[in-house]
């Protein structure tokens, strides 16, 4: 009997020892899939992963690179640009005749550098502050040989584009005050996954302080103050009376329009595009 007892008892152990022999090797060698990446997230190197990018945003064309520094922060860079001309836009004189035929024109071009600082890295939500290295954003306008008796207000006083010396235009819109400019951003969308893969498509909203617009007009040729025939002169300044008034009502419009615009010292940024990352080992 107590050899029977014996027995049993060795079987007993043996197939215990031969569970646990079994169940052992699994539990090691195969982590769950979340340590991995996990692992794998806190393996990667500072400047190990590159992605290039492109879209579209309220600057142009949107272009952009980024690298890793930690599993929270990327360095990236942004380039936009736009260039488009539009000739022969009908707009009428203040008097509904007539009419002023101007060609415009919007250029942009800049250039900065973020921080973008992810708080939960595998998710795509980020806050990126940054700096405008390079701002030369622009838009201009200009009109020449105005048709004689066409009509147009300055400072609230009525001027005629004169016959034997047609009137001339050039105006300008510089979005570029401050060419070095600090920005604020947010967005979602990490160029460099910290779930690994290689698309992204991220997008973001933000503000560069770019300061209040400038505005600059010119005038050449000459005008009529009282009738389209009476009152003309050279608007070139020091030419006499006729110039000394309408250069002073320019002035004072400028001075307006300024003041409009005292309150648009930012420029709302809003980009989408796609992105490709490089991972590195």
């Amino acid at each position: 009997m107590k050899r029977t007892a014996m027995f049993l008892s060795l079987v007993v152990l043996a197939a215990t020892s031969s569970l646990m022999g079994q169940s052992s090797p699994s539990a090691t060698s195969n982590p769950p899939a979340k340590k991995a990446a996990k692992r794998t997230e806190a393996q990667m190197k500072p400047f190990s992963a590159y992605a290039f990018g492109g879209g579209i945003s309220l600057m142009g064309v949107n272009l952009q690179v980024a690298t890793n520094i930690d599993r929270h922060l990327n360095l990236r860079g942004t380039g936009n640009f736009f260039d488009y001309t539009v000739n022969n836009i009908k707009i009428n004189g203040s008097d509904g005749t007539n009419g002023i035929n101007v060609n415009g024109n919007v250029n942009f071009a800049t250039g900065g550098v973020s921080m973008d600082y992810y708080p939960f890295p595998k998710h795509g939500l980020r806050l990126s502050p940054g700096v405008l290295f390079y701002n030369q954003n622009q838009i201009s306008a200009s009109a020449s040989n105005i048709l004689a008796g066409t009509s147009f207000t300055l400072n609230g006083n009525k001027y005629y584009s004169e016959a034997g010396n047609p009137l001339g235009i050039t105006a300008s819109l510089g979005l570029d005050t401050r060419q070095q400019a600090f920005t604020l951003t947010t967005g979602w969308g990490n160029m460099i996954p910290r779930k690994g893969g290689h698309w992204s498509f991220p997008f973001e909203l933000g503000a560069a302080f770019t300061g209040v617009p400038t505005i600059n007009m010119g005038l050449t040729g000459g005008v009529c103050t009282t009738t389209p025939t009476t009152g003309c002169g050279s608007v070139t300044p020091g030419s006499g009376a006729v110039a000394t008034k309408i250069n002073t009502d320019l002035n004072a419009q400028i001075n307006k329009y300024t003041n409009d615009l005292n309150a648009l010292q930012v420029y709302p940024i809003f980009s989408f595009g796609v992105t490709y990352a490089f991972h590195g080992k």
